[in-house]
């Protein structure tokens, strides 16, 4: 390496400019080649470098999107069962959903997809550049009442409320406290001022949902706010974890199929 290769390097290195760094060594081979002119040479190593960082940001991304497993709409066999909505599932892949800050409730029995069909559309939301983040119910609502106690909840309900995208699965599993109903409430709320989207899925229709409240006027106000307002998602058919094989489309170990 030459003094002048040296000190571009350490140039590159300054300025955080490593996607160039990574491929100047192959752009260099073909300008000096012919196959790059002057301008070609700097286009094609811009590129490089915006390539890098919307690798970077993606990664980051999901890392903080906290999926269970990093399922898509790819891997997931929609002509296991012919009674799942597969037009439906398709349609909101287009995201029109997720610009219109429309909510989504995936819900009907056991194994038959909710949550990989809930991460793949956040997973696909992340990969147009939203921000995204999946929680348990009962996790989620864990968290917001520990804030309670050391009194960190209004920071701990932005952190709920900031992503484009949230993920509440296994909602509505069991009755809910009041404390956890006014929690629930107020999430829904922030993020519905916001224009923000919310998905759930659940084992339960949303009209058995209201029984779970123990405060009727707060279900009322939010479940009319949640369902209303929602594409709803009625997933059926049989298991989709037997079809989870070694050798089957989209097959991994392990995968969580509500």
């Amino acid at each position: 390496m030459t003094i002048i290769d040296t000190a571009l390097h350490d140039s590159l290195r300054a300025l955080k400019l490593s996607g160039m760094l990574q491929t100047l060594d192959a752009r260099l081979t073909q300008a000096h080649a012919g196959d790059l002119g002057h301008l070609e040479f700097l286009q094609v190593l811009c590129e490089d470098e915006i390539s890098r960082r919307q690798s970077v940001s993606l990664a980051k991304r999901l890392r903080r999107a906290r999926f269970e497993q990093q399922a898509t709409l790819e891997g997931f066999d929609l002509a296991a069962s012919p009674k799942l909505p597969a037009a439906q599932i398709r349609d909101l892949a287009a995201l029109r959903w997720l610009h219109a800050g429309e909510s989504i409730v995936l819900y009907g029995p056991v194994g038959v997809g909710k949550s990989h069909v809930a991460q793949a559309l956040g997973h696909l939301a992340i990969r147009q550049g939203a921000d995204g983040r999946f929680a348990k119910t009962s996790r989620a609502l864990a968290d917001l009442a520990g804030g309670h106690a050391d009194r960190t909840w209004p920071r701990r309900l932005a952190e709920l409320t900031r992503p484009d995208v949230l993920i509440l699965d296994d909602f509505a599993m069991r009755e809910l406290t009041a404390g956890q109903a006014d929690d629930l409430y107020e999430l829904i709320s922030e993020r519905a001022q916001h224009g923000r989207s919310l998905i759930t899925t659940s084992n339960r229709s949303p009209v058995d949902w209201y029984a779970l409240f123990p405060n009727p006027v707060v279900a009322e106000s939010l479940l009319d706010r949640m369902i209303n307002t929602s594409h709803q998602v009625f997933m059926n058919g049989p298991s989709y974890r037997p079809n989870k094989r070694p050798g089957r489309t989209g097959s991994t170990t392990n995968q969580t199929t509500k």
